[in-house]
C-alpha cells in the first residue's frame, strides 16, 4: 500500500460541504483506507480574482491500487459534484482532487505528473499538509518544512 496525499479544493455550490462529502467518497473507495483529512482552510484563488475564495484540504490514505486508478477515482468524485472542465485553467470549481504525493514515486506521464507540479509554491497545500504530517521528505529529498519557511501564507488561514 502506498501513502497518498490529495489536495481538496472548492469555491462554489457550498465549497465546506463540497469537501466533506469528497473525504466521505473517498473514505468508501475499496482501494482505500486509514483516510484522515486536514483542517480546512481558506484562500485567495490562483488565477482569476473575480471568483468566490478557495476551501482546501488534503487528505492522505492508504492506496492499494495503481496511481491511474486513484486519477480515474479522483476525477470521478469530482464530477459526481458537479466539475466541468473547462478551458479556463484557474477557474472556479465545485471540486478539485490533486494527487499530491503518491507514496515515494515520481511520475511523469501524460495523465498525470506526480508529486503534483505546483504543490512546492501553493500555500493553500503546504500548511494543511504540514498538518497532517509536519516532517514530511518529498521524493527529490526536499523537506516540508523548508518549503513552509520559504512559501507565506498569502492570506490563507484555518476555518472553524
Amino acid at each position: 500500500m502506498n501513502q497518498v496525499y490529495l489536495g481538496l479544493g472548492s469555491n462554489l455550490s457550498n465549497p465546506r460541504q463540497q469537501l466533506m462529502c469528497a473525504h466521505s467518497a473517498l473514505q468508501k473507495l475499496p482501494q482505500a483506507s486509514v483516510v484522515k483529512m486536514s483542517s480546512l482552510f481558506a484562500s485567495k484563488p490562483m488565477g482569476p480574482q473575480d471568483q468566490p475564495d478557495y476551501v482546501n484540504s488534503v487528505v492522505t490514505l492508504k492506496w492499494s491500487g495503481t496511481p491511474i486508478e486513484m486519477l480515474d477515482a479522483c476525477q470521478q468524485i469530482e464530477q459526481q459534484h458537479g466539475r466541468e472542465r473547462k478551458d479556463e485553467r484557474w477557474g472556479p470549481r465545485t471540486l478539485d482532487i490533486d494527487i499530491l504525493l503518491f507514496g515515494q514515486h515520481i511520475i511523469d506521464s501524460q495523465r498525470l505528473t506526480v508529486p503534483h507540479y505546483g504543490m512546492k509554491a501553493r500555500e493553500f497545500v503546504l500548511y494543511p499538509l504540514a498538518e497532517l504530517q509536519p516532517d514530511l521528505q518529498l521524493p527529490c529529498g526536499t523537506q516540508l518544512s523548508s518549503l513552509l519557511q520559504q512559501v507565506p501564507k498569502n492570506g490563507l488561514y484555518k476555518l472553524d
